[in-house]
């Protein structure tokens, strides 16, 4: 109960629209006219867009669809590319008049360019990272004033969906003439220890008005409890036009450390007071406290703790939402990948969210934070690399600046296999954007994902950075090692193993290229040339212990790169449409709904000691009676039993009766064959009836598993993530699985009949989706198929009092069940 009360304390304390943000920022995302086509005059007073539809920011315009072979299933089978045009139509309110007032947008997808009343404000291609453009000198006092932003992403521009428009929020940020400056605080802690820490606090003071101000500087720091810790005041000039930058350090005695298990976090409130003490502005900023440290023969140590990277690549898509950044979709994303037992997210291969960020400062998760997939050599055709001469400066500068305050955040990475690694003279880009780290924030190393591993040597880009990362290079770690044995290193990306949820194809550990029905086989034993199973990379971390360790790829299933489907590598320019329909990843151990696949647990035996069990495959093979079916269990007790109808299969014991796995990869030469301590395997000859397992440790029982033999499937199960969520801003979502269930409440894994959904109440549906990667259901479509026993439907709370959203799911033959969840205002009420 204590450290509920802490949390609720905290969050109440620190919940505000942006992580750094002046209490002028007003939100700016509501009733956003859209037009997706040409206009001839989209940024003109006199547009009549009276017709065009009313969309709430964030928004994502591909997800809207529809999938087609016209588009490339490398990025989702989308209409990603092409114009689309918003306008936002507002009055200043009394108190906003003779303010100095910018609109920042945290992202739009992508080579936006903006208006206010017909004045062109700036452009900015790249689509991952916000931007803040002064309003001031072309606003209307008195009457209304148009804001228009024209989007224009190109096809062939990405390797991944990555969704269109206005995808990020918008601000309305109202100041008065003296203010903190956008993203204008930097907290730093070092020396730190439980007993004491050294705390720099930077301001950026901001003048617009053409004279000098006499101004003080109240910097208030607050802890997770809502006590005041320290109070510092100083004064200082604020030149005329001009950006000053005021210092003060202070000692914390006591910190509250911010850990992975123990988040904690403060708050900096700053005030810019004037001469005759009005404040002129009030910024705050949420840090932590924490001590990290990289070594080269140990590892890296969080607090003095030696802490090995249980890691996830993630994209930024939030599955049937789209790319359109949503708090609770980003926070249940990682709260599944925290259960999984990861401690760590790399922000592949861009800036993430700030509400990515803010949730792993919340949850405790560490990251690396990811500036570019490509720098100026071409990877694909409307790549980055058109504007990197132009824009890499820019966006990695402005990329630290928005997310240095993040205490998760533990390294920069300026890049993920980058084509410069093959040339001679790639060194110097390496070295200029490592030093732009080192100019921006000293207190972080930089490091990158190179995945030609002899260039990357040879043309010495690993040099230039403080820690090395080598994709899929689990069989060279020990000769990295010993060639460099000063270098820190760690796998940056690992494993691109694939899998289909609950799809098993018979011969059962048959190692294919593809299967005529689109799916993967979840026995993760399957994947393109350069991957290999977890087991390796288990065994090779094990193997060689200085390693900090892995971020495997991916977290999460994301639209795009199809693979094995579609296409040749990760080189290829053109589409990858030759297998359509398939359209979304196999690579994540949770699919594209958030469903947990086989491989899930496979990690979670690994990364976690609550004791688990799990068990595949399904246990519905007719036609297969008497063959023998592979059945593995992950687990981190000490030994499992396998029972058959209640005749014991026999112990195993993990690590020492090892299950037998098909193995193959670049560089590895052990045996085909390999024998993974980390699995459990039984070849039971098939017969329908129960399958159960029976987990131990010190011979007490601590984990059972039952599958059954399903008969036909009769009625729907609906569990909902939430019963109680937030009416406060109509943002606030509910996830709700609905699972297929036999007459004797039998989970029916092989069924996949259609299923629809209705939401009505005090809700709105926003979604479904059922993780099929070759379904073409659209996520606004509210029937669609159950796929292999499960669907999902989202509903969205209506913004107000409060109530009560009914959720109803039928399909033909199956007995129709609703759910109820409440909406409540107040996020303190939500459990």
């Amino acid at each position: 109960m204590k450290n509920y009360l802490k949390i609720l304390i905290c969050f109440l304390l620190m919940s505000s629209p942006s992580w750094a943000q002046s209490d002028g920022q007003t939100d700016f995302n509501k009733d956003w006219k859209f037009y997706k086509g040409e206009v001839k005059d989209g940024k003109s007073i006199g547009l009549n867009d009276e017709d065009w539809r009313t969309v709430r920011i964030p928004h994502d315009w591909a997800i809207e669809g529809p999938f087609s072979n016209e588009y490339n299933a490398r990025c989702g089978g989308l209409p990603f590319h092409g114009e689309g045009w918003y306008r936002k139509h507002f009055t200043l309110t009394n108190t906003q008049k003779d303010k100095h007032v910018a609109i920042e947008f945290e992202g739009v997808m992508n080579n936006s360019e903006v208006w206010i009343n017909g004045h062109y404000l700036g452009k900015r291609p790249f689509g991952y990272l916000g931007f803040e453009y002064d309003l001031t000198p072309y606003l209307k006092q008195e009457e209304e004033n148009i804001i228009a932003v024209k989007v224009k992403p190109e096809d062939l521009s990405s390797r991944w969906y990555p969704g269109a428009g206005m995808y990020r929020k918008v601000w309305l940020n109202i100041n008065n003439d003296v203010r903190v400056n956008h993203w204008g605080t930097f907290v730093k802690a070092h020396n730190v220890t439980s007993r004491v820490a050294t705390i720099d606090i930077q301001v950026e003071v901001q003048n617009f008005k053409l004279s000098d101000e006499i101004v003080s500087i109240k910097n208030k720091v607050v802890d997770a409890n809502g006590d005041t810790v320290k109070e510092l005041h100083q004064k200082t000039i604020a030149e005329g036009k001009k950006t000053i930058i005021a210092q003060q350090s202070f000692n914390i005695i006591q910190p509250q450390l911010w850990s992975i298990d123990d988040p904690n976090l403060y708050q900096l409130v700053t005030e810019i007071i004037s001469k005759e003490g009005e404040v002129m502005d009030t910024y705050r900023t949420r840090f932590g406290v924490r001590d990290i440290k990289f070594t080269t023969n140990e590892g890296f140590f969080l607090n003095g703790e030696l802490t090995k990277f249980n890691g996830v690549c993630l994209h930024h898509d939030l599955g049937p939402l789209g790319a359109a950044v949503n708090r609770r979709a980003t926070q249940r994303q990682l709260e599944i990948m925290k259960e999984m037992g990861v401690n760590a997210i790399r922000t592949s291969h861009n800036p993430p969210s700030r509400e990515q960020l803010e949730i792993c400062d919340e949850i405790g998760l560490l990251v690396l934070d990811e500036a570019f997939d490509e720098w100026g050599i071409q990877k694909i055709e409307n790549g980055y690399h058109k504007v990197f001469d132009e824009w890499h400066e820019r966006d990695l500068r402005d990329m630290i600046r928005r997310d240095r305050n993040h205490p998760s955040i533990i390294m920069w990475s300026i890049g993920n296999e980058i084509k410069e690694q093959k040339v001679k003279d790639g060194w110097k880009v390496a070295q200029k954007l490592a030093k732009i780290c080192h100019e921006e924030d000293p207190s972080r190393p930089n490091t990158a994902g190179f995945n030609q591993y002899e260039n990357s040597i040879k043309n010495k880009l690993a040099h230039q950075v403080d820690i090395v990362g080598f994709n899929y290079k689990a069989a060279k770690y020990e000769e990295v090692r010993k060639n460099h044995p000063d270098w820190i290193i760690y796998g940056s990306e690992t494993e691109s193993i694939t899998s289909s949820r609950g799809v098993y194809h018979a011969p059962f550990l048959e190692k294919y290229k593809k299967n005529t029905d689109h799916q993967v086989t979840s026995y993760d034993i399957i994947g393109p040339s350069w991957s290999y199973p977890p087991d390796m990379e288990f065994y090779y971390l094990e193997q060689n212990p200085s390693i900090l360790g892995e971020f495997m790829w991916t977290g999460f299933d994301y639209f795009g790169e199809p693979t094995p489907y579609g296409g040749r590598d990760n080189s290829t320019n053109g589409y990858w449409n030759s297998d359509w329909p398939n359209k979304s990843s196999f690579f994540g151990p949770v699919d594209l709904c958030g469903f947990k696949k086989d491989r899930f647990y496979l990690y979670q035996s690994q990364w976690t000691d609550t004791p688990m069990l799990h068990l595949l495959p399904h246990w519905n093979w007719k036609g297969y009676e008497g063959e023998e079916i592979p059945v593995f269990a992950y687990t981190n007790a000490e030994e499992v039993e396998l029972f058959l109808n209640g005749k014991s299969l026999g112990k195993k014991v993990k690590g020492v009766d090892k299950g037998i796995v098909p193995i193959q990869f670049q560089y590895y030469e052990g045996p085909y064959d390999f024998p993974s301590p980390y699995r459990l395997r039984w070849d039971v000859p098939y017969q329908e009836g129960e399958l159960k397992a029976v987990s131990h440790i010190d011979g007490k029982v601590v984990g059972e598993e039952i599958i059954n033999t399903h008969s036909k499937a009769k009625t729907i199960e609906l569990t909902a993530d939430r019963t109680i969520i937030s009416s406060d801003d109509g943002e606030d979502l509910v996830f709700v699985t609905a699972r297929a269930i036999d007459t004797k409440g039998n989970f029916c894994a092989t069924f996949n009949g259609d299923i629809q959904f209705t939401v009505s109440g005090d809700g709105t549906f926003e979604a479904t989706g059922n993780g099929d990667p070759s379904s073409l259901v659209l996520p606004n479509s509210q029937k669609l198929k159950f796929f292999n026993g499960m669907a999902l439907v989202i509903a969205r709370a209506n913004e107000g009092k409060g109530g009560t959203i009914n959720i109803t799911a039928k399909g033909k033959g199956l007995k129709t069940k609703t759910i109820t969840v409440k909406t409540k205002a107040q996020n303190k009420e939500i459990q």
